[in-house]
């Protein structure tokens, strides 16, 4: 069903690298949630009245709420698709995660107005009603937001997208919500108790997580969120490939929305190469990130030392040094500045997130003095920083 509609509604459906693709795979999923979950609001508010059930009617309008959420989506997914401007030089793509904030605080309000119902229900319980073709249709829609979820999760996947991924997540939650409302019903009709509004006060509870979580997950690439290791390693793979690039470091990306990404590192040469030659190489790397990674790379140049062995002996020795008090911390960009009575030992020290600068500086003072005992007139020059990518 799922890859019958990306064939009908989405051209060049593989293609999932171009922005007018990401785009109409974007319609699709939202045209697609705004149908379902209209037709689930009306027969569940029909069932719901009919049953006098504030947990039904409470996941009716959930599910009203989610198509509201799918407009918002689809709106959001549409303006996201307008190009660079002066304005705007890196496009418009995050107003995809803007949207999505959108939705999730529609969501929270959903439930908290549930919340409130419910403790009215459970202060002054209603007669319930039960009827087995209304339950047969409660059970029905579970079985279409399994689809949605399901839906949601693989295009989301195809394409990388978080909106669509917390939108999977938020079917799931309808699912479990729809469920403990077949629960209670089923429960009220076995017992002759009356549960309604205790579940209906779940449901509200598990409407507004799901809310939350959503505005959790969108916020992140809108604050701005560490490199994935999946990104480090393909652009620091991909970097490294060409001749002339002997290491990469300090990897930073910033996310300008879905499948538009800048980012920078700096790629260690030979000192002994001809700065023509090594920003060549350069270029060519950026150029071909643009187009085979669709990613606005920013190269710096870092020259290195690669054959002097007295150079690369003490390197060893600062590397060891620091692998030996923490193996989480790393260096680079090492320079040795040679003399007689003293030698500077120049690099940056690479140390976790959670360091303090009394950490930090605790680390920085153990290195220095292991390294005296290997040759007194060591002198460490340290320029301490945190990673950009996520641990």
């Amino acid at each position: 069903m799922t890859e019958l509609l990306v064939r009908l509604f989405v051209k060049d459906y593989k293609d999932t690298e171009k922005v007018a693709v990401r785009t109409a795979y974007g319609v699709l999923a939202s045209g697609a949630g705004i149908f379902c979950n209209v037709l689930l609001f009306l027969v569940k508010f029909i069932v719901g009245t009919v049953l006098h059930s504030v947990s039904v009617r409470a996941d009716a309008f959930n599910n009203l709420s989610d198509a509201g959420s799918s407009v918002i989506g689809l709106a959001g997914v549409k303006m996201a698709e307008k190009p660079a401007d002066e304005e705007h030089p890196f496009g418009h793509g995050r107003i995809e995660y803007i949207a999505a904030l959108i939705v999730s605080f529609l969501v929270i309000e959903v439930g908290f107005t549930f919340f409130k119902d419910s403790i009215g229900k459970i202060r002054e319980p209603e007669v319930l009603r039960f009827q087995t073709v209304s339950l047969v249709i409660l059970i029905l829609s579970i079985g279409v937001k399994l689809w949605m979820g399901a839906f949601n999760r693989k295009l989301g996947k195809r394409i990388d997208s978080q909106v669509m991924l917390a939108t999977a997540a938020d079917a799931t939650g309808d699912v479990i919500t729809t469920s403990a409302t077949v629960f209670s019903l089923v429960f009220w009709r076995i017992t002759g108790i009356n549960i309604d509004g205790i579940v209906g006060l779940g449901v509200s509870l598990v409407v507004m997580w799901a809310g939350v979580g959503i505005a959790r997950d969108t916020l992140k690439p809108l604050i701005g969120e560490a490199a994935t290791k999946e990104d480090y390693r393909k652009i620091k793979e991909f970097v490294e490939k060409y001749d002339g690039i002997v290491g990469s470091h300090d990897l930073i990306v910033h996310n300008y929305g879905p499948g538009r990404s800048m980012a920078s590192i700096h790629a260690e040469v030979p000192n002994d190469t001809s700065i023509e030659d090594s920003h060549e190489v350069i270029d060519k790397i950026e150029r071909d990130a643009a187009r085979e990674l669709g990613i606005f790379l920013v190269i710096h140049m870092d020259p290195i030392e690669t054959k002097d062995e007295t150079v690369l002996r003490v390197k060893k020795q600062v590397e060891d040094a620091v692998a030996g008090l923490d193996k989480r911390s790393s260096i680079h960009d090492f320079r040795m500045v040679d003399g007689v009575n003293q030698i500077n030992l120049v690099f940056d020290l690479v140390v976790p997130h959670e360091y303090s600068d009394e950490k930090q500086k605790e680390l920085m003072q153990q290195i220095m003095e292991q390294l005296k005992t290997v040759d007194r007139r060591y002198q460490c020059v340290i320029t301490a920083e945190k990673s950009y990518i996520e641990e």
